[in-house]
């Protein structure tokens, strides 16, 4: 059954690209094609030849589907290659099937792709989502191998990082860890400068930093409810340098200027929390699944772009959790899912209403980005409840009158 609804739920989203209002495939017509059209006709190589705002290795899944795309076309190629990508990720977690956490990650995991729609598998972020999730799974018993995966992840999209961070901070088995992403990191490096593209290795960071207020992001519900109200000086925009919707409004630019060390605070009390409980004692299955939730939720929270896919970003610390303890991360698995929903009736569904500035996709919008920020306080109490060890505690103790 399980298998009949991973292929089931995959048509139903790759049909939906096509037929949803307001592209939400455009991402793969509109600019992975054309960039790796270019790359394979020797014309340039994004990241390489000039700036790009993604990381060097995104090239390669728009690169493979070309292998794919004589089936249908470029499009169903791309929702080829995520599906199985996904169904590799997918064997993994269910194995034999007889672990009911497994089990119901795994529907939560369909559940989420088919409520989250065609945006969740039509953007680079369905590449890595399974790359997460294996790496994630990895992590105890094949901690280099998870590590690499998780590396490979963030030198596509970025956002992986952050379940590298809560890796080294959980994971007893620190030097494997540091070990494969400083594997993937020097042989991407590498490759990037022998290729000449040095001035560009980082230009995904510095693209970043200078960006507005995405319409989506959390920080800018402020400007989007003035502009619904139709107070003069805020109102919603196109960046055609950046191809997205911001919004603009009174301090817009001090407000973004601001989010990038807001967002560099916030993950770095999260990540100092969680080293206070591993140094405390605590271990993986108790550490891992909050800490990386509390990290990734910081990533969206925080972050002044909000996009739609940004929400398949803590599938995979919910998918951990559910593994581990079901009965705990049930609750937050269904606020997940709940979030998805809401992002596909905002995107694309009600899309051209939220950039026309109307009421219900706005207050959808709002409901959906107080859901992230009641999900990562969530997760910030969890963490910071992680029971230390008593014996751990009674060496510290003891440690302590010592000195």
């Amino acid at each position: 059954m399980l298998w009949i609804a991973f292929l089931a739920v995959h048509v139903l989203v790759a049909v939906l690209g096509f037929t949803q209002p307001n592209q939400p495939m455009g991402d793969v017509y509109n600019v992975y094609e054309p960039w790796s059209t270019v790359a394979l006709q020797g014309r340039g190589i994004v990241g390489i030849t000039e700036a790009w705002v993604y990381p060097q290795l995104a090239l390669i899944p728009m690169l493979l589907a070309h292998a794919l795309a004589w089936i249908a076309g470029y499009e169903v190629a791309w929702a080829i290659l995520v599906t199985v990508c996904d169904a590799l990720a997918f064997a993994l977690l269910v194995g034999s099937a007889r672990s009911r956490g497994r089990v119901l990650a795994a529907w939560f995991w369909l559940a989420f792709i088919a409520l989250l729609g065609p945006v969740g598998m039509y953007r680079l972020d369905g590449i890595t989502v399974p790359l997460a999730i294996t790496g994630c799974l990895w992590l105890v018993g094949r901690p280099l191998l998870g590590s690499i995966l998780l590396a490979v992840g963030t030198w596509i999209k970025v956002w992986p990082a952050a379940l590298l961070a809560a890796a080294l901070i959980a994971v007893r088995r620190r030097l494997a860890i540091i070990g494969g992403a400083v594997l993937v990191s020097a042989l991407t490096l590498g490759a990037v400068v022998a290729a000449g593209g040095l001035p560009y290795a980082f230009g995904f960071v510095t693209d970043q930093t200078g960006r507005g207020l995405q319409l989506e992001a959390p920080v800018s519900a402020w400007y989007l409810w003035r502009a619904v109200l139709g107070i003069p000086g805020s109102y919603i925009y196109y960046a055609r340098d950046i191809l997205t919707f911001q919004v603009m409004g009174p301090a817009e630019q001090a407000v973004s200027a601001a989010m990038t060390p807001l967002l560099v605070i916030a993950v770095l009390a999260i990540a100092g929390l969680g080293l206070y409980k591993a140094q405390r004692g605590a271990g993986f299955v108790r550490l891992f699944s909050p800490l990386a939730l509390a990290l990734v939720l910081a990533f969206i929270v925080f972050n002044k772009v909000g996009s739609p896919q940004y929400m398949t970003w803590f599938i995979a610390p919910l998918v951990v959790g559910l593994v581990i303890d079901r009965d705990r991360w049930r609750r937050p698995a269904l606020v997940g899912l709940v979030i998805a929903a809401v992002t596909q009736v905002v995107y694309p569904l009600l899309y051209n209403e939220l950039l026309n500035a109307q009421v219900l996709p706005a207050v959808l919008l709002t409901l959906r980005n107080l859901l992230l920020v009641v999900l990562l306080v969530w997760a910030v109490v969890i963490l910071a409840r992680v029971r230390v060890p008593a014996v751990r505690s009674a060496r510290l103790s003891v440690r302590a009158l010592d000195a």
